[in-house]
Parts: structure tokens; C-alpha cells; sequence
């Protein structure tokens, strides 16, 4: 199993040896994303990665500027490239690789070669030695360092390791399997199928006047300046803050969701659709964010996760008999059952349904769906 091990590098002298690399992947970058077009123009068609690689280690033996970052790094490079083109091919909509600023260019990974990692918290990339916050130890057979800058300039090392998944020990017969539904919402960002409702701090929306003053802060500056580059400095900085506090929120959430169920079934959201239609509201839930977080946590202690299909009625579906109502709008919060007459919370019968079916596909414990919810 393939785990990624973050740590943030001290500030040091030595680090502009890994800036430079950054940029000079940039600039490969760059050049490589004009020649694939020009290839385009003249004979219609995608050069290829191996193409593009034979060409850029042709130029390399004649420009020491690009030698500065390993022949592995310029492969990688190109590498990604062809995943972007390729991503392009199969859906249009991705968009096709543009060129991108030094500035912008974010990171370069090594192989098996140009790093050497003795132990502890230091690690020697081609000539220089460089020291990061151990945090927590890592584990496992180091395939790739990365080396990432962040828009606040701060730099990461990033150690991908290959660990060995460590079987879980089986659950005693007497124990109860815990299943439990969530349902996502705009009004209430969880409600579990026992009747939990789980509010979001929306750490965007408290932090908006801090960001719009930012803005104006950094819209006041002259493009290209000093002072330009401090102000925007300082707008990354906000913007980091509050991502860090919502992904500090997801793990804990996470945590406490997989330490008291040993079985959660949540639903297939169309996060682009959503944050279409209701913006920025949606991007600072961060579904998709908390639910691969999720997903994380829930396979390091052995938790169990199902999505239900996106177009599975959750809401609509009476928890009780299983009948379906078929004019049910976004503003209706309750809704009577017109079959056997009961009163449901829209988000709590959502969620009791999500763990029915959810549980009853996976074939855990004894819940299962009523006939009637079956037969529609």
C-alpha cells in the first residue's frame, strides 16, 4: 500500500539549490507543452512521452542550465505531461496543459537517484544537505521524494513508502456491528442515521473579512513590485490558515466518526454540480475533501466505507415502508408519507437509507432494506 509522508523543510540558505531545480522543471516544462503544440500544427498528432523524452535529453547535453535538475526529475517532467494530455484526450472538459510561470511551478520528484536519506530529520539532495520537521517517523520502503513549493514560498518534502497493509484482527462473534448512514447538507453539513446532526464551523465564511482585507490590501499594490509580492504573501498565508483549520476539523471529525462505528455508508455527491449551482458555500463544506479524508482514516482503523449510487433516492424514499415521493423539492425540510402516514426529517431519512443500502450491498450485521424499498 502506497502512503505519503509530508514534512516541512527549514528555512536555510541552501534552499535556493532547490527553488532553482523548481524552476528549471518549469522551464522544461514549458518547452516541452511549445513543441508538443508545434508538433501538432505540422503533422496533427501527439508526439508521445518517449518522443518528447529522447528530445529533451538531446537539448539537455547542450544546455547546463537544465542539467541542473536530474535526468530522473526531467523524466518525471515529462511524465506528467503525458497523464495531462491523455486526461485531456479522454474528457475534453479537463482542459489542455497550458504553459505555467516559474512562480506557479510547484514541485519536482526524484527517484531512485539524486537523494540519499540516512535517517532521522535530514536528507541529501544532490550536494546539500537539508534538514525537515520530523513530525511523526516514517514507515515503509522509500520509493519518490518530492520535493513541493506552497504559495507562501515555505518548501515540503514529500516521501512516497510502500508499507505492507497489516491485516486487521477479526471482530469476536458477540461484538455488534455499528453501521451508521450521513447524509451531507447545506443547512447541516452531517446528519447520521441515529439522529446525530453534525454543524459545520464554515471556517471560510468566518474568515471572509480577513480575506476580503487582504484583497483590497494586495489590489492597492503595483503589479510586479516588492510590495506586491509581500501582500500577496500575506493573502496565501489567510487562505492557508484556513484550509489547515478545516482539515484539522475533517481529521478529527473523521477520527471520531470511525472510533464509534465500525460500518459508514455516505452518498455519491456531484461535487462539481453542487458548487455550480450554490458556489462557494459548497467549496467551504469541502465534501469531497472530508470524504477522501475519510475514507483515509476509516482504512487505517479497519472501518468499513460503501457509496450509494448518486441517483439512489435517498430522500425521497420512505424510511418505513419504502414508499417513493416523487414531487419532493429542495424546500420541503419534512414531508408526510403518504402510504403509512409517518412525519420524516428530510436529512435523517436520507441518512437511515444511505445505511440500509449501503450495509445491505456490503452484506453487513443483519440490517437489511424492507421488502417494499427492494421492489422499487
Amino acid at each position: 500500500m502506497r502512503t505519503t509522508f509530508k514534512y516541512r523543510l527549514y528555512r536555510s540558505k541552501r534552499d535556493k539549490h532547490l527553488i532553482e531545480q523548481i524552476e528549471v522543471a518549469a522551464s522544461i516544462w514549458n518547452h516541452s507543452v511549445a513543441l508538443t503544440r508545434r508538433y501538432y500544427r505540422i503533422y496533427g498528432k501527439y508526439p508521445g512521452a518517449n518522443r518528447l523524452m529522447k528530445h529533451i535529453a538531446r537539448l539537455r547535453r547542450r544546455n547546463p542550465y537544465w542539467q541542473k535538475l536530474g535526468s530522473q526529475a526531467v523524466q518525471d517532467v515529462i511524465q506528467r505531461l503525458d497523464r495531462a494530455y491523455w486526461r485531456f484526450f479522454s474528457d475534453p472538459k479537463a482542459g489542455r496543459p497550458r504553459f505555467k510561470k516559474r512562480e506557479r511551478y510547484s514541485s519536482f520528484t526524484l527517484k531512485q537517484a539524486g537523494w540519499k536519506y540516512p535517517g532521522g530529520n535530514r536528507i541529501r539532495i544532490g550536494k546539500h544537505n537539508y534538514k525537515f520537521v520530523l513530525s511523526r517517523p516514517i514507515q515503509g520502503e522509500i520509493k519518490t521524494v518530492t520535493i513541493k513549493r506552497d504559495r507562501v514560498g515555505r518548501l515540503w518534502i514529500c516521501f512516497s513508502v510502500v508499507t505492507e497493509e497489516q491485516p486487521k484482527p477479526p471482530a469476536p462473534h458477540e461484538a455488534v456491528m455499528r453501521p451508521v448512514g450521513l447524509d451531507f447538507g447545506l443547512k447541516c453539513f452531517l446528519t447520521l442515521s441515529d439522529g446525530t446532526k453534525i454543524q459545520s464551523p464554515e471556517f471560510f465564511r468566518r474568515g471572509l473579512q480577513e480575506v476580503r482585507k487582504a484583497h483590497r490590501a494586495l489590489s492597492r499594490k503595483q503589479r510586479g513590485s516588492n510590495n506586491y509580492r509581500k501582500a500577496r504573501v500575506r493573502l496565501a498565508k489567510v487562505y492557508d490558515r484556513i484550509s489547515n483549520q478545516r482539515r484539522d476539523w475533517f481529521f478529527k471529525t473523521a477520527h471520531a466518526l470511525c472510533e464509534r462505528y465500525d460500518f459508514i455508508a455516505l452518498e455519491d455527491l456531484n461535487i462539481e454540480g453542487m458548487k455550480r449551482r450554490w458556489g462557494r458555500k459548497v467549496s467551504d463544506l469541502g465534501f469531497g475533501e472530508f470524504v477522501s479524508i475519510l475514507e483515509h482514516v476509516a482504512r487505517k482503523r479497519g472501518v468499513r466505507v460503501a457509496k450509494v449510487a448518486r441517483f439512489f433516492p435517498s430522500s425521497r424514499r420512505c424510511s418505513c415502508c419504502g414508499w417513493v415521493k416523487e414531487n419532493l423539492s429542495l424546500a420541503d425540510r419534512e414531508w408526510t408519507c403518504e402510504r403509512c402516514g409517518t412525519v420524516h426529517d428530510r436529512d435523517e431519512n436520507a441518512a437511515i437509507n444511505i445505511c440500509r443500502e449501503g450495509a445491505s450491498f456490503l452484506g453487513v450485521g443483519d440490517v437489511r432494506p424492507p421488502e417494499a424499498a427492494v421492489a422499487v
